[in-house]
Formats: structure tokens, sequence, C-alpha cells
């Protein structure tokens, strides 16, 4: 058997093996051949393994998280004695990386076929590794994409993702960047015919547009802001795909989306969304209200000003307006002091 190239310990046993040939080349002249054919030790390079560079740090952002999964994924090496070609260096067409970053996939076992899940389809899988209090069962369950409540809590969702990227009898072990426990396992055993957005009809995606709409508004009072955001975003996604101008209920959702944004610190996504909603109707006073607080947490008092103002042109008594109106005066008095102080300094 030839010797691999370029490896400093292979190069030593190659010379004594030179030695024993040349002692009993005498005695058997056919023991050249015996020699080539006895098997090597594995080469040092191959059986350290764990020194190779992975795939998945090329992926990760936290080198903490990316060190424990790592290990997790390639499993303890100084516990296996085969041969050098049981050990098989992971490759990076065994990971997938969703596109928005939350997680990375390791395909354990590859499935069958080129169909994988669409929306409305029932899925037999089974999940185990979830950590506690993530909402959701372990063991054999049914999951059906785009339905129900097991959606609205942040595994369900990534579970949801990588369901819709995987084939029958696919196994996979899901790692979050930063997430210090062990991999999620997740195995698709069946799921039944689904279908794409685009192959439902109008009255198909208002209905569902419906659901979700429903199913935020209750997130949404019981505290769950960012559950009530995911739900009225994905119903929008449903109604933009209809001819414009769209159902009505586009501008409900978007300024209910607002007021989810506005509580967790988005106020920047707030402005785009009450500015859709102020498209269709220029006088919705729960979008300008909503807009003029989000300028304002922007430092864009005048606008916010604006919009404040329109709020109490109409409605005179709203005391929520009244009190944030009066917060962005206090503010923009503050910021004029402050620019009047350092002209001072600068040409006084």
């Amino acid at each position: 058997m030839e010797m691999p190239p370029d490896q400093p310990k292979g190069e030593e046993d190659t010379s004594q093996a030179q030695q024993q040939w040349k002692k009993n080349s005498q005695k058997n002249l056919d023991s050249t051949s015996q020699i080539r054919q006895q098997p090597r030790d594995p080469p040092t390079e191959i059986l350290e393994l764990g020194e190779c560079p992975d795939p998945i740090s090329q992926i990760l952002e936290n080198p903490q998280g990316t060190e424990k999964l790592a290990a997790e994924l390639e499993g303890d090496f100084d516990k296996s004695h085969g041969s050098a070609s049981d050990l098989q260096p992971l490759q990076a067409s065994n990971f997938w990386h969703c596109p928005d970053g939350s997680f990375v996939k390791k395909i354990v076992t590859s499935g069958r076929g080129l169909d994988k899940p669409k929306l409305g389809s029932r899925c037999r899988v089974l999940v185990w590794g979830l950590p506690f209090g993530s909402g959701l069962p372990e063991g054999w369950t049914e999951l059906t994409l785009g339905i129900g409540p097991w959606r609205e809590e942040t595994w369900g969702e990534l579970l949801e993702k990588c369901l819709e990227s995987m084939c029958k009898g696919e196994e996979a072990e899901l790692q979050l960047p930063g997430h210090s426990g062990p991999p999620v396992r997740l195995t698709l055993a069946s799921f039944t015919q689904g279908r794409d957005s685009w192959e439902l009809e109008a009255s198909e995606k208002e209905a569902l547009a419906r659901e979700e709409h429903a199913q935020g508004t209750e997130l949404f009072r019981a505290g769950n802001p960012k559950g009530a955001a995911r739900c009225y975003g994905r119903a929008l996604r449903l109604l933009l795909t209809l001819p414009p101008p769209g159902p009505p209920e586009r501008t409900t959702l978007h300024a209910n989306l607002a007021a989810c944004q506005l509580l967790l610190g988005q106020p920047q996504l707030a402005v785009q969304s009450c500015d859709r909603v102020l498209e269709r109707e220029p006088g919705h006073l729960k979008a300008l209200y909503r807009r003029g607080v989000a300028q304002a947490a922007l430092g864009n008092l005048e606008k916010a000003t604006d919009d404040l103002k329109k709020v109490l042109a109409v409605d005179t008594k709203n005391r929520a307006a009244q009190e944030e109106l009066g917060k962005v005066v206090i503010q923009r008095k503050k910021q004029d002091a402050g620019l009047a102080q350092g002209l001072r300094k600068m040409f006084g």
C-alpha cells in the first residue's frame, strides 16, 4: 500500500520497514510484497480529528458556544479505537444553517426523496433534548405547520423552520449560537401533503390570516408582545400576496404590530408599521399616536410633536397623547438649551 505523502511519523515507519526488508531480502525474495501488504498504523493526523477545523465554527459567531457545539456534534474521539477507515471527518455538506442565522442543523441521517413539509402538513416527529420550560412535548408527537399554539414559543418557531427544510426519514440535531445545552434531536418520520402559500385560494389565505390575528390578540392581552408580533407578521405575509388593495384587515394588523414593536423596543420598525397604516388611512389616530411615540424615542422631536398634535386636534381629551406631548415639549426645551449652551461656548 502506498504511503501518504508529507507525514513525519509516516516517514519514520517507512524507514523501519525498509531496514526490515533489507535484512530479510536474502532469506525470502517475496518479503517485499509481504511487507507492503501489511496494514500500517493510522497516521496521527487522521487520529487527531479533534484538532481539525470544525466547519460549524464558520457559521456560529460565539466562540464559546462553537467549542461546545463542536464537541457535541463530533463526539468524543478519545473513546474511539477503531481503524482509520472508521473515523470519517464531518463534511460541510452535513450542515445546514437557517438563513436568518437562528440555528444550525447537522444532518445525522439523510432523508428520502425531495419533498418537504409545507403549510398545513401534519408531521409525525420525534423530539428529544428540549430545554426545560420550552413549552413543547418531547417524544413522539404530531405538529401541523402553520397551525397551532405550539409555534408561538421560541423553540416551536425553530422546530417549524427546521421541519420545513427536512425530508421524510431525516434525523437532525439543532444547536443555537450561544446555547450551552446539548443539541436538540429531531426526526421527521412522515408528513402529509401541504401547500405553498401561493397555492392557496384568496378565501383560504384570509381565513388563516384571521386565525393568526385572533391568536396574536390573545397573546398581546396575555402580555406576550413577541409572540403576538409573530402572529401579526404571519397574517400580513399571507394578506400581502393578495391583489391590491387587499382586505382592510391589513390596516389593523400593521397598527397592532406597531404596538408590539414599541413594547419590544423597536421604534424604527414601529414607525414603518405606522407608515403603512397612514398610507391607507391618513387620519388613523392610533397609528399617529404610536408613530409620535416612536419618533420621540428616536429623538425626532419635531416629527413626534406634529403627530401628537394631529391626534389632539381630533381628540382633544386624549390623555395619552397629552402626556406624551408634554414629555416631548420638555425634551425639546432641554435640547434647545443644550444647543444654545454649545453655541455660547463656541462663539463666546
